[in-house]
């Protein structure tokens, strides 16, 4: 029960840290156009979500966590689908958006998504589906930052938007890689649900 409750309050912290840092990282997408990091910041958005889900969520039922979970995996796909309608209008227009800012911008998203991980690291194997949901969006985001820093210093030298076009793709893949697994890890809690239901009817 202890568990459960520290896991509450970790998951609702990481959701405001993940909620204010969506504002500054989408406000400064924008502004200088650049479809990675508007893709990172609709994920910090989905990781939001993800972690209130986990909020409401912990405590219930098995099956019914799994069914969570498989939500959760469907969240997960919502920057990957983003990203995707931004790389496509950008194909028309590859100017270069502006390299500092998202150096910057990606750096300090690295800090907070270290952060969730860090703390969320130790409670991954709590909560099923739904730690691992919030553990691994935490984790990919890291690697996403960094490529977005390395990538805006390509950008210093080559003045193109093609970079940021691929690294949002990239990004895209990164949140489907990260989908199929939590569905993975969601449907054997379906299974395990089963399992039980099963023991039960048979008692």
């Amino acid at each position: 029960m202890d568990q459960t409750r520290r896991l509450r309050r970790t998951v609702l912290a990481v959701a405001g840290l993940n909620f204010a840092y969506f504002w500054v990282e989408i406000t400064i997408a924008l502004a200088i156009a650049s479809v990675s990091l508007f893709a990172d910041s609709v994920d910090f958005l989905e990781d939001t979500a993800v972690n209130l889900l986990i909020f409401l969520a912990l405590g219930w039922s098995l099956a019914r966590r799994a069914r969570v979970g498989k939500l959760m995996a469907i969240i997960i796909c919502v920057p990957a689908a983003a990203a995707l309608v931004q790389a496509v209008l950008k194909f028309f227009d590859p100017t270069a958006p502006d390299p500092t800012s998202m150096v910057v911008t990606a750096g300090g998203a690295i800090v907070v998504n270290s952060v969730c991980a860090w703390i969320l690291a130790q409670y991954r194997h709590h909560g099923g589906s739904l730690t691992k949901a919030a553990y691994l969006t935490a984790r990919n985001d890291v690697f996403a930052n960094i490529a977005i820093i390395a990538m805006g210093l390509v950008t210093f030298v080559w003045r193109s938007g093609w970079p940021d076009i691929i690294l949002g793709l990239g990004i895209l893949a990164l949140n489907l890689t990260a989908a199929k697994e939590v569905w993975e890890a969601a449907t054997e809690e379906e299974l395990a649900a089963k399992a039980l239901a099963g023991d039960f009817d048979d008692d």
